[in-house]
């Protein structure tokens, strides 16, 4: 089943940030990741939002994910995001097809 992944971040340090940035896709595409949003000024709608930047990323399973989020490549470019961001990652499984008709 697809998952997705839902990071809501700030950003503190952009250049350390950038560095991150620059070295992602190649990670994310490597693990069978897809990138479905990036966007540094989404709208809120409701209630209070205290990050500046929100990313959405599905993979076809848990395993996928865990495969990315823990692979050797990544762990060391995500020092970066670690080091330059505070936030929150979410994971979250996707509804299967027959439950998405309503």
């Amino acid at each position: 089943m697809t998952v997705f992944a839902l990071a809501q971040i700030a950003i503190h340090d952009r250049q350390r940030y950038q560095r991150y940035v620059a070295a992602f896709m190649p990670v994310l595409t490597q693990y069978r990741g897809r990138l479905l949003a990036a966007d540094e000024s989404p709208r809120v709608v409701e209630g209070d939002w205290p990050y500046q930047k929100v990313i959405l990323m599905a993979f076809d399973s848990r395993e996928h994910f865990e495969q990315w989020s823990t692979s050797p490549e990544y762990r060391e470019i995500s020092r970066d995001r670690e080091a330059a961001t505070d936030g929150v990652v979410l994971l979250v499984d996707g509804v299967p097809a027959s439950r998405s008709t309503g």
